[in-house]
């Protein structure tokens, strides 16, 4: 399959002809641009999520071609820069874990618990039939796995749009206060449905590719429990060793560099079962998210420094976050769309049967709760935003796939070797071109929902601009997407004081 790009289309050449940039060059140029794009999008209103995809997507190798392929792969030498994608999701996945403290979750009760359930349940269902069904009508656009996959990624919901807009407009009331804990606790449910899905979907792949036998339970039901199990189980066992660091290191630093050292362990581990995975010794690997968010978990439940400790993890990874993003948005072919336009089609199903899913899943779950009526008409709406788990999410399943064409090629099987980097791509494709849609309107909609349900006040609606609110620990909790809050940082207006920026990660904590 013959890559097409933007500046071919137009009979150009790359803006630098390939091999003159190498992967730390290319790492400061995407920053340059990523930092430039803050000051835009800032002055547009927008997330800065938004500008990073959109900076990745035009220095990328199917735009101008700053960055190559062979720097994101590491091929022929270039200076690989692929494993920023894995650290990033590795702190993901830690920050997730590290908002599933227990004395939270009883605090706030089963009705925000049992909507949070049913909506990332109801986004599942209503995204893979949708998908499925359109599979069939269109089977050479979307797929059986593709459609399982993109199911699980559309539970992933990105709280720091929505809540910037909490902070923005100082909303207040019964749908604010269902929604904080809801969107603390839904990306938790994301990555074990997510973890199930891609197996699966990997295993229908591998089958449809001819690279393994009949399709059986083992391999879509017993393997998959097992790589969940263990993941859980591993990430619990690295999370207890690192709860034990604080009795023995006091200092900001040193606590620091072990909670690093504890998310490099757990994505080395991760690693470790796929190469016994690839020499055939194991039968399963190891989700590189779970195990990260539950060494999260296990951390902030056995020690009180937890939050600490993640404030001096949090200054310096915006960076890779910012990158992560910026990389990701490389990926992205827009020309996919040049040749097959129905992929549209696809996108645009996935954002209106996600959307679905979660209003009437919020809706089932606030009638089951008995709670107020306006939780039930106006709280799906504000968790239609989705970015930085659902990127996380595509990445690490278009890696999964990209492993398993290296494979196919090695044997020879070039038809099996695009089909799987294809369904990679498309997974990207789809789940990129949602974000950017649901980054636009998302803030829109939660506006008009939090103004709908009378928890903005009139005076604040009046106000022709309005400047982002800093939010104190007393304002909103953390929120389960470190990533999103990364990157929006610079729209809330942070003083370049560290000592006025510091906002702890829980308020428990005595400094």
């Amino acid at each position: 399959m013959t890559s097409v790009t933007i500046g071919s289309v137009f009979g150009a050449a790359p803006l630098i002809p390939s091999g003159y940039i190498g992967g730390l060059l290319a790492i400061a140029i995407a920053l340059i641009f990523g930092l430039l794009a803050t000051r835009v999008m800032k002055l547009i209103g927008l997330p800065n999520v938004t500008g990073y995809l959109l900076v990745g997507l035009i220095i990328g190798p199917h735009a101008l071609g700053i960055i190559s392929e062979e720097v994101l792969s590491g091929a022929n030498g270039a200076g690989g820069i692929d494993i920023v994608s894995t650290v990033a999701l590795g702190f993901i996945g830690f920050s997730i874990g590290v908002e599933f403290k227990l004395s939270h979750i009883k605090e706030i009760g089963k009705s925000a618990i049992t909507i949070t359930f049913f909506q990332a349940l109801a986004a599942t269902l209503f995204v893979d039939v949708g998908l499925i069904a359109l599979s069939y009508l269109l089977p050479t656009v979307m797929t059986l796995y593709e459609a399982l996959i993109l199911g699980a990624i559309a539970t992933a919901t990105a709280p720091a749009a929505t809540l910037m807009v909490v902070r923005q407009y100082k909303a207040k009331g019964v749908v604010t206060g269902t929604l904080l804990p809801v969107v603390a606790l839904d990306d938790a449910v994301g990555l074990i449905v997510f973890a199930v899905s891609n197996s699966i979907g990997l295993s229908l792949a591998n089958n449809a590719a001819g690279l393994s036998g009949d399709i059986s339970v083992l391999n879509i039901a017993v393997w998959p429990l097992l790589e969940i199990v263990c993941s859980l189980v591993i990430g619990a066992g690295i999370g207890a060793l690192l709860s034990v660091v604080p009795r023995f290191f006091k200092s900001r630093d040193n606590r620091t560099i072990a909670t690093i050292i504890c998310v490099f362990l757990s994505l080395g581990i991760c690693q470790l079962f796929e190469m016994l995975v690839d020499k055939g010794v194991l039968p399963f690997g190891l989700s590189d998210l779970l195990v990260c968010m539950m060494a999260g978990a296990m951390f902030v439940n056995l020690r009180k420094e937890a939050g600490v400790m993640m404030e001096g993890t949090d200054r310096w990874t915006p960076v890779v976050l910012m990158l992560f993003f910026i990389l990701s948005g490389a990926e992205l072919d827009v020309m996919m769309f040049a040749e097959n336009p129905l992929l549209l089609v696809c996108i645009v199903a996935y954002v209106i049967l996600r959307c679905a899913g979660k209003y009437l899943g919020t809706m089932a779950g606030a009638a089951v709760t008995k709670s107020d009526k306006k939780v039930r008409n106006y709280l799906g709406i504000t968790l239609f935003p989705q970015a930085g788990v659902a990127i996380g999410m595509a990445t690490m399943c278009k890696n999964e796939f990209t492993k398993a064409a290296l494979s196919a090629s090695a044997a020879d099987n070039a038809a099996a070797a695009d089909l799987l980097n294809h369904v990679g791509a498309n997974i990207v494709t789809v789940t990129m071109c949602a974000v950017l849609i649901y980054e636009l309107v998302g803030p829109v909609l939660t506006k008009w929902a939090l103004a709908k349900a009378g928890e903005i006040a009139p005076e604040m609606l009046r106000r022709r601009r309005n400047k982002p609110v800093l939010a104190t620990a007393g304002d909103v909790p953390a929120t389960t997407d470190v990533a999103d809050n990364a990157v929006n940082e610079s729209q809330a207006d942070v003083p370049e004081n560290d000592s006025e920026a510091n906002v702890p990660a829980d308020k428990d904590v005595k400094q």
